[in-house]
């Protein structure tokens, strides 16, 4: 068992045993020469190379100690926490080389931390459909995720490029949002789409410099979707209160047709016939409507293409391309369905001809991409811009909600809708769809 000294303790030891040694080597020569100064100057001749080589032995471990103490600080100036001193000694130095040690593994476990929280952060940033552009004093880009290189610069990289320039490839909406300092919504025509965007600009010192941060989001679908829960709400409150009036005036209706008929009323049988015909269509009317505000949550799973346009083009005909015969998506096969026989038929009804009706389907990485074209009249440019809004309808008597409908699935599966007039005249629409999983990352069941 080491017996544990303090430093105190061991250089009083060393000068004890110093002195002790200078008092017996002084008597010993004093003995043996009988002349003090010859046995002083003896004595200092031996005392002083001894004095100094045991102070040597003693402090060259101490002095290693000291160094590698002194080039573990200088790493931790570098940041480089991977250095540890080995524990020799039971000591003051003994415990400061332990508490170097702690301070060591704590500081490269807090860095590692801060290192998976920075990974963490800088994925989820990354990976955000949120765009984030840090912009320094001289106005050049020091920090982007992926949304913001997509938006601004078609995905390529942008930092270290000049943030207003970047700006100014963009439509002008995007640097009259950024110059007016304000956040908020604005409004940008993409390819005869609206899509609506939210800024939020924030400034702030970083190392003591003025640093910009800006975030774009798109909210075209969010703002559409709560537009259509709008809807959906007031389709639900007005049928409900028709449906509590017509239930009674198609029963009166009814009996008094019947009454007619006993009495032999034919004017009266006319006008009650009139009334229950009425109702009933309007009945069916609201049915329309209630179908649009009721509309359940997609079930997704795999379909095979070619089966499932082959088993469509049964119910309306069309002409069908694609670029991969034996492709699979995924989607809802009754709602899509529901989707391309309204299109199909919105085509028919266009003045197109039966056979320049055309429906192509294109598979690319992560997504699936299906048209619908006609060769019919096309629409204006108010009627785009209103024809996928609820009640909103170009033909007579026309219920506007086969296209909001329409759009309603396509978003509720994650997709985009567009429709474009086409250049030789005609109209086509456009789904997107993203391709799924399930919780497991595996891919939903396959149906026909």
């Amino acid at each position: 068992m080491r017996i544990k000294l303090s430093l105190e303790a061991q250089v009083t030891l060393i000068a004890l045993v110093l002195i002790v040694s200078i008092v017996f080597m002084l008597g010993l020569f004093h003995f043996w020469f009988e002349n003090i100064y010859l046995a002083s100057l003896l004595a200092i001749t031996v005392i002083i190379p001894a004095t100094v080589w045991v102070i040597r032995f003693y402090m060259h471990p101490i002095n290693r100690i000291l160094m590698a103490l002194t080039d573990g600080f200088h790493n931790f100036l570098d940041n480089d926490f991977s250095v540890s001193i080995a524990k020799t000694r039971n000591d003051e130095l003994g415990g400061l080389v332990d508490t170097y040690n702690k301070v060591s593994e704590t500081l490269r476990s807090e860095r590692l931390y801060i290192y998976q929280r920075e990974l963490l952060l800088d994925t989820v940033i990354q990976t955000t459909p949120l765009a984030l552009m840090l912009i320094d004093e001289s106005k050049s880009i020091i920090y982007s995720n992926n949304a913001a290189r997509k938006l601004v610069n078609q995905g390529k990289a942008i930092n270290g490029l000049k943030f207003h320039a970047l700006l100014e490839k963009l439509p002008s909406p995007f640097t009259q949002s950024v110059e007016s300092g304000l956040n908020g919504l604005f409004t940008v025509e993409q390819d005869k789409n609206n899509e609506t965007y939210h800024l939020t600009q924030n400034r702030f010192l970083l190392n003591g410099k003025v640093h910009h941060l800006y975030l774009f989001k798109v909210l075209t679908k969010e703002i559409n979707r709560q537009e259509v829960n709008i809807w959906k709400k007031v389709i639900r409150l007005i049928s409900h209160e028709l449906n509590n009036s017509l239930a009674p005036i198609s029963s009166l209706a009814h009996s008094g047709q019947l009454l007619s008929e006993k009495e032999k009323h034919e004017k009266l049988k006319t006008i009650f016939a009139t009334v229950e015909e009425r109702a009933r269509y309007l009945q069916q009317f609201i049915e329309g409507y209630a179908k649009f505000a009721r509309l359940p949550k997609p079930q997704i799973s795999a379909i095979e293409a070619s089966s499932f346009f082959e088993n469509l083009r049964k119910i309306r005909n069309f002409d069908f391309k694609t670029n991969s015969q034996n492709a699979v998506f995924y989607a809802d096969p009754s709602q899509l369905q529901q989707v391309l026989i309204n299109l199909v038929k919105n085509a028919y009804e266009s003045g197109t001809e039966p056979d320049t009706v055309t429906v192509t389907f294109n598979q690319q990485p992560g997504s699936t991409e299906i048209k619908v074209k006609d060769r019919g009249k096309g629409m204006s440019d108010k009627n785009l811009s209103n024809a996928l809004l609820p009640f909103y309808s170009t033909k007579s008597g026309g219920t506007g909600l086969g296209l909001p409908l329409c759009r309603e699935i396509i978003e509720a599966h994650g997709g985009k809708i567009m429709i474009n007039n086409r250049s030789q005249g005609g109209l086509k629409v456009s789904l997107l769809l993203p391709e799924f999983t399930n919780n497991n990352g595996d891919s939903p069941d396959k149906t026909d």
